[in-house]
């Protein structure tokens, strides 16, 4: 029987939980001890009661949840007091944003805890029912034209009155992965006139699909695992030109650009800012990695010449009931690489997915991307 621990997030403004009721269920049907830290669930509208009601055990502090736990999950990575609590031969499970969070990595490494990155999962099919980042970046692209629409002065659709047309408003969507084509159509259903860019040709079709205008530029910058490569001078000067002119003529830019492990391109310059229309809004998804806006400040909103520039930094906890079903269900599907029929751990771990997902083990830091930003030290 394997035990599984859900602590509750501590990260400012966190509200989702790594475990939701259903899924809670169906591992403890399937024989394993299902932990609850109490009011883990609260802030996402998943009470203690939902959880009893399905077998979990609640349980009040980290002292008690912790020790002895086979697996435990998290939605943000364990601070290294949690760290501290875990025994050494447990293995922990979360989106670590390890390159962001050297402190939480070294804690675990000098534990000699197993843990594994969700965001460092392989872009391959079997893969994708796992995918932590797809599933929070489709929340997070909702979000942020809800979120720009808040702020802007104008109604996104066209509208006919007896006071005369009002016409819609243009959205700008530069990104056009997961993130961005959730905020290309959440912007047509709101009725905006919506236009998408990638460096990506193959995004074109994607774009398009979904009644929107997609920029072309006359270059392909296809990376691995679907990801954009990072474009030459040349390609840059190209991409700015065109960019450039969208972003002045639009009412709301959202951006979603980034590169895993590399600081976020810079798709916006503070002198293209100044060309924008007063009211205009921009929603930086990026402003994590540094932003794609070069007046992004990560978490704050900025007015610079009537233009106001929001650095949000954890959309998917604005909707935290949806984002914690749809980061649990990813978790349990990742379980089943761990844990057998039996609920005893599957080891070694031979898998492609586990192995490149796989952050610390033996004191060890196992990922070559994240041990070169530690300063490539065991």
């Amino acid at each position: 029987m394997a035990v599984i621990a859900v602590p509750k997030e501590g990260a400012p403004g966190e509200k989702r939980v790594a475990m939701v009721p259903e899924v809670a269920q169906r591992l403890v049907k399937a024989g394993n001890e299902v932990r609850i830290q109490s009011g883990a669930g609260d802030a996402a509208f998943y009470p203690d009661a939902q959880y009893q009601a399905v077998g979990a055990k609640i349980v009040a502090d980290l002292k008690t949840l912790l020790p002895g736990a086979t697996v435990v999950t998290k939605v943000q990575p364990p601070t290294p007091a949690e760290t501290s609590l875990i025994d050494a031969s447990s293995i922990v499970v979360a989106q670590m944003n390890a390159t962001r969070n050297i402190e939480s990595v070294r804690a675990l490494q000098q534990r000699g805890i197993t843990a594994f990155a969700l965001e460092l999962l392989p872009r391959i099919t079997r893969a994708q029912s796992m995918d932590v980042l797809s599933s929070q970046a489709t929340i997070a692209g909702y979000r942020a034209v809800l979120v720009a629409a808040q702020e802007a002065p104008k109604l996104l659709p066209m509208l006919t009155t007896a006071a005369g047309t009002i016409r819609p408003a243009t959205v700008l969507v530069l990104g056009a992965g997961v993130a961005g084509l959730m905020a290309i159509a959440t912007a047509k259903r709101l009725g905006a006139v919506v236009q998408g860019y990638d460096v990506r040709r193959a995004a074109g079709e994607q774009v398009r699909s979904l009644g929107a205008k997609f920029l072309e530029l006359p270059i392909n910058a296809e990376g691995t695992g679907g990801y954009a490569r990072e474009l030459t001078p040349e390609e840059k000067a190209m991409e700015s030109a065109m960019v450039n002119k969208a972003v002045a003529a639009a009412d709301i830019v959202i951006t979603t650009a980034n590169i895993p492990g590399k600081k976020a391109p810079r798709l916006i310059a503070k002198e293209v800012v100044a060309t924008m229309k007063p009211g205009a809004v921009i929603l930086d998804m990026a402003a994590e990695g540094g932003g794609n806006c070069e007046l992004t400040q990560p978490g704050q909103r900025v007015v610079a010449n009537g233009v106001v520039i929001l650095g949000p930094l954890n959309l998917p906890a604005d909707i935290p009931f949806h984002a914690s079903e749809t980061f649990s269900k990813n978790i349990l599907s990742f379980l089943g690489l761990l844990i057998d029929k039996t609920g005893k751990l599957i080891t070694p771990f031979s898998d492609e997915i586990l192995v490149a997902s796989l952050l610390t083990q033996g004191g060890e830091v196992k990922n070559a991307m994240v041990k070169g930003v530690m300063g490539g030290t065991p």
